[in-house]
C-alpha cells in the first residue's frame, strides 16, 4: 500500500480521535462539576444517587458502556438509529464516563480547602455561591491539575476504545490497514501519532500548570 494514502487514511483517523477527546473534555469538564456538587450535597437521595453513578462509571469498563450506549436505544426500546448516532454514542459514553473521574478530583480539590476561607467570604459580604465560583474553584483548579492532566492523557489513549463500536478513529483505521497490507507500519505509525498527541496535551498542560503557580 502507498505510504502516502496510508498516511491520509491515518490522518483521516486522527482527526476524529481529536474530535472524540476535544468533544469529551468540553462535556464531561463541566459535568462532572455538576456531579460533585450532587455528589456533595445534603439531599440524601441526591447523594447517593450521584454517589452510585460514579460507582457504576469507575467499576465498570468504558468499552461496556460505550455498547451500552449504543445499543442501549434499540434493545431497551425497539429505537433504530442511523449510523451518524455511533459517534454521538461515542461522544455521551466517554463524556459520563470521565464525569464520573473528574467529579471525584473536584470532590477531592473541593474538600482540602480550608473552612475559614468560606467564613472569610461571608464576612466579606460573599454569597455561597460567589464565594465558590471567585473564591474557592480558581484554587481548587489549581490544586488538581495534576490529577487532571493525568487523566487527560488516558482520555488520549483511551479514544481508541471507540473500536468498540466501529467508530473509525485512528486505531481501527490503524488496525484496518494493516489487516489489508498485512505489515506492521500502520500500527506503529498510529503509536507514533498517539505519542506525539499525548506529548502536546502534556506540554500544554504543564505550560497551565506554570502559569498557575503564580506564587513561585
Amino acid at each position: 500500500m502507498d505510504i502516502v494514502v496510508m498516511l491520509a487514511k491515518l490522518a483521516e483517523g486522527m482527526a476524529k480521535s481529536v474530535g472524540i477527546f476535544g468533544l469529551t473534555l468540553l462535556f464531561s469538564l463541566p459535568l462532572g462539576l455538576v456531579v460533585t456538587f450532587g455528589r456533595m450535597s445534603k439531599n440524601g437521595v441526591l447523594r447517593n444517587i450521584t454517589k452510585f453513578y460514579i460507582s457504576v462509571m469507575r467499576g465498570t469498563p468504558l468499552m461496556l458502556q460505550l455498547m451500552v450506549v449504543y445499543f442501549g436505544p434499540f434493545y431497551l426500546f425497539g429505537m433504530k438509529l442511523s449510523t451518524s448516532y455511533r459517534f454521538i454514542a461515542v461522544i455521551i459514553g466517554f463524556a459520563l464516563n470521565y464525569a464520573a473521574y473528574f467529579a471525584e478530583i473536584y470532590r477531592s480539590g473541593i474538600e482540602s480547602m480550608p473552612t475559614g476561607q468560606y467564613e472569610a467570604a461571608r464576612l466579606l459580604g460573599y454569597s455561597r455561591i460567589q464565594c465558590f465560583f471567585v473564591i474557592i474553584l480558581p484554587q481548587v483548579i489549581k490544586r488538581i491539575l495534576p490529577s487532571v492532566t493525568n487523566e487527560v492523557i488516558t482520555l488520549v489513549k483511551d479514544t481508541s476504545l471507540a473500536f468498540a463500536i466501529s467508530e473509525m478513529e485512528m486505531f481501527n483505521v490503524a488496525k484496518g490497514l494493516a489487516a489489508a497490507s498485512t505489515s506492521m507500519v500502520p500500527l506503529v505509525i498510529a503509536g507514533v501519532f498517539y505519542y506525539i498527541f499525548n506529548f502536546l496535551v502534556a506540554f500544554v498542560m504543564e505550560f497551565i500548570e506554570k502559569k498557575l503557580n503564580y506564587y513561585r
